[in-house]
């Protein structure tokens, strides 16, 4: 359709004159699939459970309190002391139930005085929420990813420590150690460590816990587990062996001389493709008492290698490549090993958002449990968003070789900008409260294709 010239320009004018007016205006109309959402599943029901009751009656309750920390990260909002932009929005007041919202004093004191009772409580529902998605799917696979994340602080926050961290050298951090599930892409526990341990501190524990847990609710599903380099020893190895966990570990070279020594003296390679070959071998450290399957893999390297000149002594090297060996028990061809050992790169996607959208590196009290919280909060912000593409979108594909996930999810950060920071104003027409938002058809489609999608409250 043509439009002419004086229908599609505007001369300027002048600005217009500013009002504040208490009206039942919202910036975030799209949370009403949350509100639905959140209501199915008695979401704030279950978190109050969570909290150990204190001595003295609140008005506002701990479980509440965290359940705005969850609609807080989901709005994008990062520090506490952003609260103070949303206190009069009417959609949020009814999402949590309430008529006027915390100041940020009294969130920040109930985060201090949280118990780490209620802190375990979260651990296990945040696992309850994911084992249940996968009850319900019943996989005939359940793939877990473990690696650590730094969450650095220029505060003397209890439980923080001096460690490694590659980009704010010196500061004070936490290093809490993640397992996450690749069939869903979402986090099923997490151990809060400070931050001056090794990445296997309490590692062995947690595996076995996280392995439990899923055997418990999937128990004919088979178990594969995938790790780098900093969680390989002996013990790891052999326990999940005879757990009859399917696993891939990295193998770290300055541990064992002898792979240097192998890599340089193998002339023959089997092809993978133009930039990757392999061989395996049966083979073990003379500490170990049984010999498990090592493949060795050699990449082109698009970058000239750089790096102390010592790690010569133990790294094998050759001018155009990069060698990496991994442990498995895994029975599939080598290739197959090294792609599913690959796709344990999308735990970094993982991590990427929960930092970018879910604030992950931010520190925002002095207690331990407190910080504790606030990290669960943006856990249960992140597995909510992809909980609910899951209950409203079909699978896009199947188990493959990487164990991508089985949805194409859109991040969180993009259902923030595209669904929930809608502006729409409440009101009560003859009685009927509505909700009335801009005429966009594609936002109009989606909404209550989404709206329709969320099942009853059980």
């Amino acid at each position: 359709m043509k439009y002419r010239r004086s229908e599609v320009q505007s001369k300027v004018h002048a600005l217009p004159e500013l009002r504040f007016e208490d009206q039942d205006l919202t910036s975030f109309a799209g949370l009403v699939i949350f509100q639905k959402f959140f209501a199915s599943l008695d979401l704030k029901n279950r978190l109050r459970r969570c909290f150990v009751r204190g001595r003295s009656r609140r008005i506002f309750s701990p479980g509440t309190i965290f359940l705005q920390l969850i609609v807080h990260l989901l709005l994008g909002f990062r520090e506490l002391q952003d609260v103070r932009y949303y206190r009069d929005d009417p959609l949020v007041q009814r999402l949590l139930g309430l008529q006027r919202l915390p100041s940020v004093a009294t969130i920040s004191r109930v985060l201090k005085q949280t118990q780490p009772e209620s802190v375990e409580n979260l651990r296990r529902f945040l696992r309850t929420r994911v084992l249940d998605g996968l009850q319900t799917f019943q996989p005939a696979r359940v793939t877990l990813d473990f690696d650590g994340s730094v969450q650095s602080t220029q505060r003397r926050a209890e439980g923080t420590a001096v460690g490694f961290n590659k980009k704010k050298k010196g500061a004070r951090s936490y290093y809490p150690l993640f397992c996450t599930v690749a069939q869903t892409g979402q986090v099923l526990d997490v151990l809060h460590r400070p931050g001056n341990v090794h990445d296997s501190q309490g590692a062995q524990a947690f595996i076995l816990a996280c392995i439990a847990a899923v055997r418990a609710v999937l128990p004919h599903a088979i178990i594969e587990v995938r790790m780098d380099s900093a969680f390989f020893s002996d013990q790891i190895v052999q326990t999940l062996d005879r757990q009859g966990v399917e696993f891939t570990i990295s193998v770290p070279f300055e541990r064992f001389v002898e792979l240097k020594k192998m890599i340089e003296n193998r002339q023959r390679w089997q092809r993978v493709d133009d930039e990757t070959s392999f061989f395996e071998a049966d083979w073990k450290p003379q500490c170990w008492d049984r010999r498990f399957r090592f493949v060795f893999i050699r990449t082109r390297a698009k970058k000239q290698q750089k790096g102390p000149i010592q790690l010569d002594l133990f790294v094998p090297y050759e001018y155009g490549y990069e060698f990496k060996v991994i442990v498995t028990n895994k029975t599939v061809q080598a290739q197959h090993v090294a792609a599913f050992h690959e796709g344990r790169g999308s735990q970094e996607g993982v991590f990427g958002e929960l930092k970018s959208h879910c604030h992950l590196d931010y520190v925002p009290v002095r207690t331990l449990c407190g910080n504790q919280v606030y990290l669960l909060a943006g856990l249960f912000a992140y597995n909510l968003t992809r909980e609910l593409q899951m209950k409203t979108t079909e699978p896009a594909r199947g188990t493959t070789t990487q164990r991508q996930c089985w949805w194409v999810f859109e991040k969180v950060g993009t259902l923030r900008k595209t669904l929930l920071r809608r502006a729409g104003r409440l009101s009560r027409p003859q009685g009927l409260l509505t909700l009335t938002l801009s005429a966009n058809t594609w936002v109009k489609t989606r909404l209550l294709r989404i709206l329709g999608r969320i099942p009853a409250k059980a």
